[in-house]
């Protein structure tokens, strides 16, 4: 069984302290499950600490959160808390009542089912199904809260797109609005503030390989940002017109993060067949 372990490093209480280091969710669901041990013997939570008191926090084992499906996944960093995986394009990342199985939910779940991991699949973010790339998994509630929380400012999120024309390099910084049709999104006024760098890294006759950068994460945010500026993504016929690819040529390329029990790492996803196709052209 996986856990936890914390040093007190100060006399308070049992709880106070645990507070500072695990969510307040997980830390009610440790309580309510008796996975708290205090130098190796079940406590509850309000006894007292000294400093050098061990403190272990257990993971309990979980029943799937969907179907098993034992399909190959493209593995690309993992280690006691994470798993990150390089999601092809064309695959839904979690169910819904309308892709109930073939997801990357399912096909992680089998991979946890082949190395022994009884645990939930824990999804840090999420691609459409059309966008490739990386995608972060949390093997326990503790990474997940963690890294999820890290996400939204402090991670490095890099994507390749193919895009129309030549773009400038630079920062998009355009407010994002959702359209009345509730499908699309619109730079607007009212909007959220949404941010997006632009590193055009090769160009080819009509169209540009580009590096981006999130440094907000709005849906659909490169999309929207990119046909706004004039210049959208191929394949993307929801904000242009070229169809030349069956999927927006965009694919989460890099991430950097810093992970629970690892420290920072940086993993990167190689392009899919169907956008290195073009780069040959």
């Amino acid at each position: 069984m996986d856990s936890l372990y914390f040093i007190a490093d100060r006399e308070t209480k049992q709880k106070a302290f645990l507070k500072t280091h695990i969510s307040s969710r997980f830390l009610k669901s440790a309580i309510e499950h008796g996975q708290i041990y205090k130098n190796g013997v079940q406590t509850t939570t309000n006894v007292s600490l000294v400093p050098g008191d061990e403190l272990r926090v257990d993971f309990k084992d979980e029943a799937p959160n969907g179907s098993v499906e034992h399909v190959p996944i493209d593995i690309v960093y993992e280690d006691q808390d994470v798993l990150v995986i390089n999601k092809p394009p064309f695959m839904v990342t979690h169910t819904s009542r309308d892709d109930l199985e073939g997801t990357l939910l399912n096909a992680t779940l089998g991979y946890f089912e082949r190395i022994h991991l009884k645990r939930k699949a824990r999804f840090v973010n999420r691609l459409d199904r059309d966008t490739s790339g990386l995608v972060i998994v949390a093997k326990n509630p503790y990474a997940h809260s963690l890294i999820a929380k890290q996400f939204r400012t402090h991670v490095e999120k890099d994507y390749l797109a193919l895009v129309l024309g030549t773009p400038e390099d630079g920062l998009i910084d355009a407010p994002i609005l959702r359209a009345e049709d509730g499908v699309r999104r619109i730079v607007h006024p009212d909007g959220k503030p949404s941010q997006t760098g632009v590193k055009v890294l090769k160009s080819f006759d009509d169209y540009s390989l580009v590096q981006l950068r999130l440094y907000t994460g709005r849906t659909h945010q490169i999309r929207v940002h990119m046909a706004h500026a004039g210049h959208p993504i191929l394949g993307d016929t929801l904000y242009g017109t070229d169809d030349r690819l069956p999927r927006q040529a965009l694919h989460s390329f890099s991430l950097k993060l810093k992970t629970p029990r690892s420290g920072w790492v940086m993993v990167k996803a190689t392009l899919p067949a169907d956008m290195r196709a073009l780069l040959k052209n």
